[in-house]
């Protein structure tokens, strides 16, 4: 019988404390639903992470695991970024000779991504939220990451068309927290004059919703942007929504990405990773301007 491989599950660099428990949480999670595949998960992208990936990967490799199926627990593609999850995979096979990985998609825009996002928008508005009428008349900022890479930008966009249809809401404008626009006051002032259409002679309602896996750093910029705005637009009301975070909808697609990845991916010995959230940019219109966007995106995103 084949060994199957292990499940390692690679997150978007942090720093942030509950990022990394809500990562051990989606990872014991996935433990107990497979049972006889080694699980770890780690952060790659930012230094000094309190769940670094490489620790994860020798934590599998520890525990006899001589294949991985890698798993990017990313809403999109990230774009460039300081340390791009193939130099990690990378090294990781020059400390351990004979090591074979290949890489899933990423996880989103997912139907059960987009599921749970409707239930944190549903959360935010709470009562606010039970008539098709409520819904009408509110209107919902889907805030993702940023990146240098439109493409990656694209497919937050491509997530907020999703979201909007057939679920009642009067539109889903975009915005992000960094390196791309609209940012979030811009994306805000779009959603006003929404909202201002959609409710007439009444008060605007915006939903600020992040389009992130995971708590971190960049959540809490966006919320605090959000309510800087909310502050200067005293007739709108603002609510803010959670992250998705490490619910059994993301387990569900995190382990069809795994099956599917070992049923009909690439040669799991092989040392390639084809994943295009994880790869570095390779469009040539974009190369010109990649050494740039490393140098914007040292710090944390």
């Amino acid at each position: 019988m084949t060994t199957p491989p292990a499940l390692l599950i690679a997150g978007h660099g942090t720093r942030d404390e509950g990022g990394a428990d809500a990562l051990r949480a989606l990872v014991r999670l996935l433990g107990e639903r497979l049972p006889d595949v080694p699980v770890a998960g780690g952060f790659f992208g930012v230094p000094a992470s309190p769940l670094p990936l490489a620790g994860a990967i020798d934590d599998l490799v520890g525990r006899g695991a001589a294949r991985l199926a890698v798993i990017p627990l990313l809403t999109a593609p990230t774009g460039p970024v300081p340390e791009a999850l193939p130099a990690v995979l990378e090294r990781a096979t020059e400390r351990h000779p004979g090591l074979g990985h290949v890489c899933g998609a990423e996880l989103g825009p997912h139907p059960k991504l987009l599921d749970v996002l409707e239930r944190r928008l549903v959360e935010a508005l709470g009562s606010g939220a039970r008539r098709p009428a409520d819904r009408a008349r509110t209107t919902v900022l889907l805030v993702g990451q940023g990146a240098t890479d439109p493409y990656a930008n694209a497919e937050v966009v491509r997530a907020a068309r999703l979201l909007w249809e057939g679920r009642g809401f009067a539109g889903v404008e975009t915005a992000f927290v960094s390196q791309a626009a609209p940012d979030v006051p811009a994306g805000l002032d779009r959603c006003r004059a929404l909202a201002a259409a959609a409710a007439p002679g009444g008060p605007g309602r915006i939903v600020v919703l992040p389009y992130f896996l995971l708590p971190g750093g960049p959540v809490e910029r966006l919320h605090m942007q959000a309510e800087g705005w909310a502050a200067a637009h005293p007739g709108t009301e603002v609510f803010g929504a959670t992250v998705i975070g490490p619910e059994s909808e993301v387990a569900d697609v995190v382990m069809e990405r795994y099956h599917a990845v070992v049923a009909g991916g690439p040669p799991l010995g092989g040392a390639s990773c084809g994943c295009r959230a994880a790869a570095e940019d390779a469009r040539p219109a974009h190369r010109a301007r990649e050494s740039a966007a490393l140098a914007a995106g040292a710090g944390e995103r």
